[in-house]
């Protein structure tokens, strides 16, 4: 009986890696530690892709390494250390669940995405296919770590590692996406990080605080005030 091949045993070691970072996203309260492990997810991905690239021979597969590289492991996370700096916000110190309740909530999902890729799994033929599972867990987990946010900034983070493990799961299942669709993909994503970001400092002007429910009080606020208005009218 003969093991898996080295490469394969790599590939199966950045998923596994990967699954864990997002779970250290869930636990991490300080935003420079969640942009550091942001970065770290795309350096795994960037090894998935040139080992995956190397076994198949299929070439777009290192335009793709190239890309990951260029936007996931150099530029975002320089953007957004950058925007840290600049707006001066570096902790998220109250999430809607304790550390506890949130990982708790992970496991479960964890499981649900497990069941979930199992079928799909079985239709797949690619070598990573076991792979499935792991990347609807990391898109699930990064959801979940953008939902118990109150700051902006890792809202964004957890945005950025749904879009990591979207990427990871096309791979795993198909060998990764067209190019044309990666670059519009990365594209969109480059365009939604500058654009937030203008939208940050917009926020700290307003309310000199990238807290969201900052937003739900004016949005109250604005409620209230046309009520008001209504009432003097008749």
């Amino acid at each position: 009986m003969t093991g898996l091949p080295f490469d394969l045993q790599l590939l199966n070691l950045c998923a596994a890696l990967l699954l864990l970072v997002s779970f250290a996203m869930l636990t991490q309260r300080r935003i420079v530690n969640l942009v550091n492990l942001l970065a770290f997810q795309g350096t795994l991905l960037l090894v998935a892709t040139l080992l995956l690239a190397w076994r198949t021979g299929q070439r777009h597969l290192y335009l793709s390494a190239v890309l990951t590289l260029a936007l996931k492991v150099t530029f975002l996370p320089w953007m957004l250390h950058r925007l840290i700096r600049r707006l001066e916000v570096y902790w998220d110190t109250e999430p809607l669940l304790n550390i506890s309740g949130t990982m708790l909530v992970g496991l479960l999902v964890v499981v649900f995405a497990f069941g979930l890729a199992q079928p799909i799994s079985a239709l797949a033929s690619t070598a990573t296919r076991s792979s499935i599972g792991i990347a609807i867990a990391v898109v699930l987990l990064s959801f979940i770590t953008m939902i118990t946010r109150r700051k902006a900034m890792s809202q964004v983070v957890g945005f950025l590692s749904m879009e990591n493990g979207l990427f990871f799961g096309a791979m795993s299942a198909t060998y990764g996406m067209p190019m044309i669709v990666e670059f519009g993909v990365a594209l969109d994503v480059l365009v939604a990080v500058i654009v937030l970001g203008i939208f940050f400092f917009q926020i700290r002007e307003q309310f000199d605080s990238l807290d969201l429910h900052h937003l739900e009080s004016l949005k109250e606020g604005a409620t209230v005030a046309q009520a008001d208005s209504i009432v003097e009218d008749s």
